[in-house]
């Protein structure tokens, strides 16, 4: 594609700035529109560059939409400002905003979280200046600041976020389980600890056979099933048995607390 010649490019400045008169002085909503469509396409390439990395494109071009109409609403004409001057620095503002309270869950000292901010500018910076994104030599450089500097506050952008539970976690072979497998589990036993207590303190108010039923439970530590098999009658009986008696304890054990 040819680039624009002179004659279309003074048209689309006239254009543009009868546009921003119409909108300063008769607060034209059809000409806000038409700005907003005119600089998006801006607004959009400065979300790209963080999309994929530490959100979705899409949120981060909302997001940078908003700052976009901020910076149009705000945007003083008589100042004699250029718009696009004025308006990165706002949108890059929200899209700063947006990490803070969106993506950065786990908080940085504030000697690191200024650093993140000067290397984000100054890449913005660079990246325009250079048609790429810089190195963080490139970086270090712009800002007269140390490469390790630089680096380590790189490695923090991108660790600012906890890994999620099914997240591998890597030894120094490379390889690692799941998070699930080495957070444990919940050991069904301590459900049991409670009633083990209950039952030392009242189980010679039980006939025999309750205090056999509870002796299998728990003190063998037998299952249900097994526990039916051992007196001779259905698990659904036993587990009957097994409700009442410990509905029984407890009650007693309230009674005898209360007094």
């Amino acid at each position: 594609m040819n680039p624009p010649s002179t004659v279309e490019s003074t048209v689309t400045r006239r254009h543009e700035d009868e546009l921003w008169r119409r909108l300063s002085e008769q607060r034209d909503q059809h000409a806000r529109e038409e700005l907003v469509e005119l600089y998006l396409p801006m607004a959009r390439r400065m979300a790209g560059r963080y999309a994929g990395v530490v959100e979705p494109y899409d949120d981060l071009a909302q997001v940078a939409s908003v700052g976009l109409l901020n910076a149009i609403d705000r945007y003083d004409v008589s100042r004699g400002t250029p718009f696009i001057g004025f308006a990165k620095p706002t949108i890059m503002g929200e899209l700063k905003r947006y990490f803070r309270d969106t993506v950065w869950t786990i908080r940085v000292p504030r000697v690191l979280h200024d650093r993140m901010a000067a290397i984000e500018s100054a890449t913005e910076d660079l990246t325009e200046a250079l048609s790429r994104p810089p190195s963080p030599k490139e970086i270090a450089a712009h800002l007269s600041m140390d490469l390790n500097d630089v680096l380590e506050t790189l490695a923090a952008e991108e660790n600012r976020r906890p890994l999620g539970l099914e997240a591998h976690i890597q030894g120094e072979d490379g390889e690692g389980p799941t998070t699930p497998e080495w957070i444990g589990t919940v050991d069904d036993g301590y459900e049991l600890v409670e009633d083990r207590l209950t039952v030392e303190t009242v189980l010679p108010s039980l006939d025999e056979r309750e205090r056999e039923v509870l002796r299998l439970r728990f003190v063998e530590d037998l299952p249900q099933s097994k526990i039916a098999a051992r007196i001779g009658c259905s698990q659904m009986h036993v587990s009957r048995l097994l409700r009442g008696t410990l509905a029984r304890l407890r009650e007693q054990t309230e009674i005898d607390a209360a007094g």
